[in-house]
């Protein structure tokens, strides 16, 4: 990990997909701040501008640092860069060419027309489809710049510098869509950047674990443990790490799963023989959640009461340790950090998660979250590393708030019953039926709405529940899954006849975007 790729967020949702590209290529990736000073990045093997939501020309849209363009690596050559969509924009704009509106914005496939052989575009033929997102367009190339590809709607959809190793792209090479996009990625980072591209999530390991050792030192760690695969491979790093000095502390929030709180406390303690405490503080948090429905406000609540469920439970662990733990870890993951805050550049805020936003500002702890830069799937692929059960690994995400955010409405201990039969018929259905793992995500939610149905000879008036299943890679984007038509109708059957309440089943058809893959 001793060369990197520098990705300059300027503000896109997707700027960890360049990051994740780019380490598929080999290369260890950051992700800074547009705003980042030049010390910050200067010992880089090459930079990314990201992509961004502002139109370049407005008053107060970020612009490139000019220094970008005379900046040089450590061996005196200079620094390379890739613009991407907004990236270009401010490339083109900083340098004086000429960046307008489109006629008419563009979302989607469009075909790409090589005009030149260059190193960046090496392998990709022509006529490949790439995926544009954009409102602007650059129409002129700076001096020093030529085209070096373009689309039946955009003049300039590659540009690259005559002597220089700067190139930018109007289109979305991150994206699943482009077609050939990881070979562009692959071609910056190795052709132009020159670099070994020999990183892997087992090099990333190797590193954060030497670094919490260092971190940490003699220090104790606690972790909220949920079960699920993010806290799990985090705790089972982190005792690789630093073994006995991490207690892991397992909240019973009254809002798990179906026999959620017998199974992580038996794989916990007799598999992994990790020192474990459980905690069962249900009624606390039910109680505090009383009458709210804003889940903004229901995952402030469950982040204030679990670190004051910590907090009690510190004091204990203190008095069995002889030392206070000093730090909180926790399974804290990109798609978290990047849809509850603006955490390297100025993206727009989805939607706070209780791990990330949650957290009262006095909280006493140090917070450790080795994951925080790293998808679902990378995480996945550390925890076989460290052969963690595939039964956990596997597991399907559930957000730190629980139930409480598949509840659209108030929670109370009948709606948490009726959504905990409900949730748990499909997941045993999904695994019954061999569909478990063909879907990334799959729950029940229940809706504020009660509709009529007719059961035997009589009227009923009861709950309508949702089921949503989704397919995607890394969360960050969501399909919805096309699950059979006769399972559907087989799980909706089974739900409405074993749990009394609701009577009725909708499927959510949405993808992400424009939808989330929770409903709260």
């Amino acid at each position: 990990m001793d060369e990197r790729i520098v990705i300059l967020d300027f503000g896109a949702q997707y700027t960890q997909l360049i990051a994740r590209r780019i380490r598929e290529a080999g290369v260890f990736s950051e992700i800074l701040p547009c705003t980042a000073s030049i010390e910050e990045f200067a010992t880089a093997r090459g930079i990314v501008l990201s992509g961004g939501p502002n139109s370049v020309y407005e008053p107060g849209a970020p612009q490139l640092n000019p220094t970008l363009l005379q900046l040089q690596r450590g061996d005196g050559s200079p620094m390379p860069l890739l613009g991407i969509c907004y990236g270009l924009q401010a490339l083109v704009h900083s340098l004086g060419g000429v960046v307008e509106a489109a006629e008419h914005r563009e979302f989607g496939r469009a075909s790409l027309n090589i005009l030149r052989d260059d190193k960046l575009l090496a392998g990709i033929e022509n006529g490949t489809q790439v995926w544009m997102s954009h409102g602007d367009l650059p129409t002129h190339a700076p001096p020093g710049y030529e085209v070096i590809a373009d689309t039946t709607s955009a003049v300039i959809a590659g540009l690259r510098h005559t002597t220089l190793p700067h190139y930018g792209v109007q289109f979305h090479p991150e994206v699943v869509h482009t077609e050939g996009g990881q070979r562009i990625f692959e071609n910056f980072v190795g052709e132009i950047c020159g670099c070994r591209c020999n990183w892997s999530p087992a090099s990333f390991m190797t590193q954060k674990i030497a670094e919490i050792r260092k971190l940490v030192g003699m220090d104790h760690v606690i972790l909220g443990l949920s079960g699920g695969v993010d806290s799990s491979v985090a705790a089972r790093l982190i005792h690789e790490a630093i073994g006995d000095q991490l207690t892991c502390i397992f909240v019973n929030n009254g809002l798990l799963r179906h026999g959620e709180w017998e199974s992580v406390q038996n794989t916990f303690r007799n598999h992994f023989q990790i020192r474990l405490e459980a905690i069962d503080a249900s009624e606390r948090f039910l109680t505090r959640l009383e009458g709210i429905t804003d889940p903004e406000r229901k995952r402030v609540v469950i982040g204030n009461t679990f670190v004051h469920v910590f907090e009690e439970a510190t004091s204990a662990i203190s008095s069995a340790l002889g030392d206070r733990p000093k730090f909180l870890a926790q399974g804290t993951l990109y798609p978290d950090v990047i849809e509850s805050i603006s955490f390297k550049g100025p993206s727009v805020t989805i939607k706070t998660h209780h791990n990330v936003g949650g957290l009262p500002e006095d909280h006493p702890f140090e917070i450790l979250e080795p994951f925080r830069e790293l998808f679902k799937d990378e995480v996945r692929e550390i925890g076989r590393l460290l052969d963690l059960p595939e039964e956990i690994i596997g597991r399907h995400p559930f957000p730190g708030p629980g139930l409480a955010v598949r509840i659209l409405g108030p929670v109370c201990a009948r709606s948490l019953h009726l959504l905990r039969e409900a949730d748990r018929i499909f997941i045993e259905e999904l695994h019954a039926q061999g569909y478990y793992d063909d879907v990334w995500q799959a729950f029940a939610v229940l809706l504020p709405v009660q509709s009529v149905g007719v059961m035997g000879d009589g009227r009923t008036y009861e709950q309508v529940c949702g089921l949503r299943a989704v397919t995607s890679k890394d969360g960050m984007t969501a399909d919805w899954a096309k699950l059979p038509l006769d399972f559907l109708g087989y799980v909706a059957n089974r739900i409405v006849n074993e749990v009394r309440g609701i009577n009725r089943i909708v499927y959510d058809i949405s993808s992400k975007p424009p939808a989330t893959i929770e409903w709260e």
